[in-house]
């Protein structure tokens, strides 16, 4: 028999209300968050608890079905790595969210499972109820309400309570696309120590306070403040062609924090190869090869409504030229850039 089920998570204002939630089907799910949290911890933490709730049938196959490309590769390419390292990332700096991985990784010895990717808000079926759950407990924390935390699992399964958890911390780790499933089979091992149990979500289960304090730089950033960076008082077509600019910069393109703000967290581009790009896959390529520099030709920048300007220009850099169109939109008081395209000139 193969368990399949959707994990996710949700945080308002990220880092905010958070809250995370897996889902089998209506009669087989369970969510819980905390007051303070990121998307990234959420994610984590469903499919923490996921691997707990099946514990008691080791030898069922788990599929997991999960949206996050960094979930996705953090658990199944990246943790070996990191564990050899001390926990730590190829240049040196410790590996954020560590508590969580460190669970997880506990939690999958002896398991047999996989990992699938899906397009988050894209209709799938399990993924939207997964996500719907998530965001009711994060609203729930972020109005200070009871969480409707799910019945777990029921009909055969033992309903199992949500275990303590350690205290995740934030991780500016990007990913790269996953779009294909990913299996990892740990060697049988001795069972991980029964954790005592909790209401779901409680902020004790995280230690002590202000753990969710600093930002998941790979997630969506809280907006900056008006001026820094925003050229207050200019036309919205400046700000667009600034950010724009500074986008190309090989010293921006390699900050995880900066293209976190800058890239909307639906961003999707089109490049010059016809490769189709998500964000988490583009920030962890930029990451890793930030580029050279890059002059800018404009061509336009045309106001396509009040929180909406296309850029067009052409772009030099020792490769060649390209010709390149920006969208970008304006969420709260921060311009993102929303969708981009590149076709190389001959």
């Amino acid at each position: 028999m193969t368990i399949t089920a959707a994990a996710d998570g949700s945080a308002l204002g990220n880092p905010g209300p958070a809250g995370w939630a897996w889902y089998v089907n209506d009669d087989c799910w369970r969510a819980g968050g905390w007051p303070h949290g990121t998307n990234n911890q959420g994610e984590l933490m469903a499919v923490l608890d996921l691997f707990r709730a099946t514990a008691h049938v080791p030898g069922e196959d788990l599929l997991i079905l999960c949206d996050s490309q960094y979930v996705i590769n953090a658990v199944t390419k990246w943790m070996p790595g990191w564990k050899r390292k001390g926990w730590r990332k190829a240049d040196g700096k410790p590996v954020l969210n560590v508590d969580l991985l460190k669970e997880i990784d506990q939690a999958l010895v002896g398991r047999r499972y996989t990992f699938e990717w899906v397009r988050g808000h894209a209709g799938h079926e399990l993924n939207e109820a997964a996500d719907e759950r998530a965001r009711a407990a994060a609203t729930s924390y972020q109005q200070g309400v009871a969480v409707r935390q799910g019945p777990g699992f029921v009909n055969g399964f033992v309903n199992t309570a949500n275990g303590a958890a350690p205290a995740p911390q934030a991780d500016s780790t990007a990913a790269q696309a996953a779009p294909q499933a990913s299996r990892r089979a740990a060697p049988p091992a001795t069972p991980p120590a029964t954790r005592q149990a909790a209401p779901s979500g409680q902020e004790k289960l995280f230690g002590r306070p202000g753990l969710f304090e600093e930002p998941d730089l790979f997630s969506e950033l809280e907006e900056e403040p008006a001026g820094e960076g925003t050229l207050a008082g200019a036309s919205p077509e400046a700000v667009v062609e600034s950010l724009e600019r500074e986008l190309l910069r090989p010293e921006t393109r390699a900050d995880l924090g900066r293209t976190g703000v800058l890239l909307h967290p639906d961003f999707t581009e089109i490049g010059t190869s016809g490769r189709i790009w998500t964000r988490d896959a583009m920030m962890m390529a930029l990451e890793d090869d930030p580029g050279g520099p890059t002059e800018v030709e404009l061509l336009g920048a045309d106001r396509l409504g009040e929180k909406a300007v296309l850029l067009t220009y052409r772009s030099h850099t020792r490769k060649g030229s390209a010709l390149r169109s920006s969208l970008w939109v304006l969420e709260g008081s921060q311009w993102r850039l929303r969708f981009h395209q590149g076709t190389p000139e001959a």
